[in-house]
């Protein structure tokens, strides 16, 4: 085996990968043909793009309209202090190139929304959903869902945390599965109110990496035996150092992938409190 072409640099940064016989040669290839797109470079972007730069995913897009602030600091592990003030996306593409440095970045310095949601999406293998905001998260989904794209949902709050993945399989849920809508505006406080656990993101975040790169192998044939997260929903607590599985089913009822679905497109959703389907 000639290690598929990969340079001598790359055969010896990603050794430790090559010497498995569940990822080998084929299995870094894979990873560094892939293209992984991930919405939010703050507390849970951090530690999934930090190790899916290092496990060597080739294109790595970031998108977030965020500047860095001091207070990020305690939990947003791919910036530092001098980066205070300048863009996420520069700050994370900085990190990431000092990391490794055949890691492509394509930054989007821009919020996602219904209007360029569908274009940003469509050349990713992807989607990581590492947003801190209940609009995004539902424009995630719906873009993704109606895209057939695979995607990674993960949320965090004071010491607690949530992960799934959405393969997009024939018997996969969405995230409007388990909740059709979000809750009222002002009843979940976010990070800058009720605070987290500056180390919580980074197990959330590892998860999500973790679902990322077995996805990538999965679709090169390897690592056959092994189940993601999908219909699976995991909360993790921080202060009890518990998780706990909870199944997701498929709701025929779902607004967006249900039997009758009421969403076609994310312009039939007002972005905004609850991400209820619009009247017009």
């Amino acid at each position: 085996m000639s290690g598929l072409n990969l340079g001598p640099e790359q055969l010896d940064r990603f050794s430790r990968h090559i010497i498995m016989d569940d990822v080998g040669p084929e299995g870094q290839k894979a990873l560094l043909d892939a293209r992984v797109l991930v919405v939010g470079a703050g507390g849970l972007g951090s530690p999934i793009i930090q190790y899916l730069a290092a496990a060597g995913v080739g294109t790595l897009g970031i998108a977030d309209d965020d500047d860095v602030e001091r207070s990020n600091l305690q939990r947003q592990v791919i910036h530092a202090d001098a980066d205070v003030g300048r863009p996420k996306v520069d700050s994370a593409a900085a990190f990431v190139t000092d990391l490794n440095p055949d890691c492509t970045i394509e930054r989007h310095h821009t919020r996602i929304t219904a209007e360029n949601v569908d274009d940003l999406i469509a050349d990713y293998d992807f989607v990581v959903d590492a947003s801190d905001n209940f609009a995004t998260r539902y424009l995630v989904n719906d873009a993704c869902t109606l895209a057939n794209k695979p995607f990674s949902h993960g949320a965090i709050y004071r010491f607690e945390g949530q992960v799934t993945t959405f393969a997009q399989e024939d018997d996969s849920p969405c995230y409007r599965c388990m909740f059709p809508e979000a809750p009222p505006a002002g009843t979940v406080p976010d990070c800058s109110e009720a605070g987290v656990l500056g180390v919580l993101p980074g197990t959330v975040g590892c998860i999500q990496a973790t679902e990322v790169v077995k996805w990538i192998l999965r679709g090169a044939d390897l690592l056959p035996e092994s189940e993601l997260l999908d219909g699976r929903l995991i909360f993790y607590d921080a202060m009890d150092m518990t998780f706990e599985e909870v199944p997701v089913e498929p709701n025929p009822d779902c607004p967006v992938c249900g039997d009758e679905p009421a969403i076609s497109s994310v312009q039939d959703v007002e972005y905004v409190e609850t991400c209820a389907i619009s009247a017009d």
